[in-house]
């Protein structure tokens, strides 16, 4: 028999022995024969095995692509994408703990566990329960799940040990098949530790492009560096003291602390290249997230990557994220440009006076900023019932004159509103605009771009000018001792909030989850779980924007921007016209 035949000969046997492996898959209920399958369910059959039961669990849809049918409140039927798995057990399955209200894993390798000593399995489990707490969580014991019994719980809300499940729980009507393929997702989910973790030490890295300052790296390796150093040199935690009755609670808190490692992931070159120079850092050695980052121009390359390898990337500094309503695994500290012009949308579409059909006039710079500005407002504006902007654009490194503003941006359209994405170099022909019959309505200026230029607005436009303003109102930046923080405070001496990019503030803002998150984690060394707490953590401390933080899902913590005005004189104060609105 020739070698070509032999070959031949074992492809087709190989085929043979994966579509057994599949149809023994979806017949055979026994968890210890179910466990076999999941190894002998290999390649592409496997993969697409837990796409569809990822699907299910994350949107509610079967693996027809129609919704699953599910009841509540014992007989009420309701679509599974109304209440998809996800929204209560959180994408890594390793449950939740918000409000009070303790949701229960729902990943194999704890299903698959017997479940005897509440106070020892719950902890571990969910990961974020406050040890004062645990006295109250009602969670009595059961067998260890099979294939049946599951089936069973999520059919009828009974589980193993004969108990009915709160109605809160929806009961899914699936089909065996379809059962089958969400209980094989199941046993998938969370069952192996993330790369970049060892017995010893969890990996991360930062992203530094070329063109970033000395002095912005520095800063910001200054702060994640100490918190490296502060958590290496930690000792034992105070709270194990405090847990002599909870020996597993303490037990698990020792075997989750790991030494922690950061690379600098030095990207040079044009960002067509960027992609492939993370891979080759990535390939030497993995990690299990990457924390801040920073770069002048535009994430999407690292964000594409962190996105393809699911890889966290926690707060990178950069003004010109990705926007995404669907991306996942890059969280950033807010929007950046793209943020000041959706809250101008907003703050308009919601005058109850602004006519439907006021004309408003977009002009900007072909600029990366001058671009996120205007696609910010033009996609928010979009949401309204109201005339769409007309947008001027400037070439790049062309000035904005009074005869342009007056020709051209403002010629056709009488009492216009003007949303002028330009910096201070647009303040004469603003002077000049000021004085013309046809001079706009009201007019809208980003702090962001105006940068120092932010109290020299003209005095003669201000009563119609409005700016942006995406920090907190009335406080300053002053350095801190704490882990290279800055601190906030308020002003005395004079109302005038500071606009810029403080990199140590905002890295040291951001990064003051990483305590709360590691003591969460516990064991559960999941990058899904690590994106589930953050999800859940409240607001960061000694941060330069309001309320910032993450809800469950959401990929940026700072959420608004002010609208504000200058008073007249030399001195000019600054006026809140908005309360801080939300995107």
């Amino acid at each position: 028999m020739s070698p070509i035949t032999i070959r031949l000969h074992i492809r087709v046997l190989r085929t043979l022995l994966n579509s057994i492996a599949v149809l023994a898959f979806f017949f055979c209920s026994d968890a210890a024969a179910a466990e076999n399958q999941q190894t002998a369910v290999e390649g592409p059959t496997r993969e697409k095995l837990v796409q569809l039961g990822e699907r299910m669990y994350r949107e509610g849809l079967l693996p027809s692509g129609k919704p699953i049918t599910a009841l509540v409140q014992g007989d009420i039927p309701v679509e599974g994408t109304t209440f998809t798995c996800v929204s209560c057990h959180v994408r890594s399955g390793i449950g939740s703990y918000e409000g009070g209200v303790v949701t229960l894993p729902t990943n194999g390798e704890i299903l698959y566990r017997p479940f005897k000593d509440v106070r020892r399995f719950v902890t571990p489990g969910v990961g974020m329960i406050p040890y004062f707490k645990l006295p109250k969580i009602q969670a009595p014991p059961r067998p260890a799940y099979t294939d049946t019994t599951l089936a069973t719980v999520l059919r009828t809300g009974i589980d193993p040990a004969g108990r009915q499940l709160d109605y809160v729980m929806p009961r899914y009507q699936l089909s065996d098949p379809d059962m089958n393929i969400l209980i094989f997702y199941l046993k998938a989910l969370s069952a192996q530790t993330s790369p970049g973790v060892t017995d010893t030490t969890i990996r991360f890295a930062t992203v530094i492009t070329e063109e970033v300052s000395p002095k912005e790296r520095q800063e910001m390796l200054s702060v994640l560096n100490a918190i490296v150093i502060a958590r290496n040199n930690a000792g034992k935690s105070k709270m194990d003291s405090q847990l002599p009755r909870w020996a597993g609670f303490s037990e698990d808190l020792s075997r989750s602390r790991r030494k922690i490692s950061l690379a600098v992931w030095e990207l040079k070159g044009p960002p067509g290249t960027w992609r492939s120079q993370l891979e080759q850092y990535y390939r030497k050695e993995p990690v299990f997230a990457l924390l801040a980052g920073i770069t002048t121009g535009e994430w999407k390359p690292v964000h594409e990557f962190s996105e393809a390898n699911k890889i966290p990337c926690l707060f990178p500094i950069t003004d010109f994220p990705v926007i995404s309503s669907t991306d996942w695994y890059t969280q950033y500290i807010s929007k950046g440009y793209y943020q000041e012009g959706e809250a101008v949308a907003r703050f308009l579409g919601n005058m109850e006076d602004l006519s439907p059909e006021k004309a408003i006039v977009q002009l900007y710079q072909d600029t990366r900023e001058g671009r996120a500005l205007a696609d910010g407002f033009r996609e928010t504006w979009k949401t309204f019932d109201r005339r769409q902007p007309v947008d001027c654009v400037i070439k790049k490194g062309n000035p904005v004159t009074k005869e342009y503003l007056l020709q051209k941006a403002l010629s056709k359209e009488k009492s216009a509103i003007l949303l002028l994405w330009a910096g201070p170099e647009a303040y004469a022909a603003l002077e000049a605009v000021a004085a013309d019959a046809n001079k706009p309505d009201m007019i809208y200026l980003s702090s962001s771009l105006l940068k120092d230029g932010f109290l020299a607005v003209p005095e003669t436009v201000r009563a119609f000018t409005y700016i942006t303003y995406p920090y907190r109102l009335g406080l300053e930046i002053t350095p801190g001792k704490d882990l290279g923080k800055g601190s906030m405070g308020v002003r005395k001496d004079a109302p005038v909030p500071v606009a810029t990019r403080n990199v140590a503030q905002k890295t040291g803002s951001s990064q003051s989850l990483l305590p709360e998150i590691f003591m969460m984690m516990m064991t559960n060394f999941y990058r899904d779980y690590m994106l589930d707490i953050i999800g859940m953590c409240g607001d960061m401390k000694d941060s330069p924007y309001e309320r910032l933080s993450f809800g469950p899902g959401q990929r940026y913590a700072s959420k608004g921007c002010y609208i504000v005005q200058l008073t007249p004189g030399a001195n000019p104060a600054v006026v809140k016209k908005s309360d801080w609105v939300i995107h």
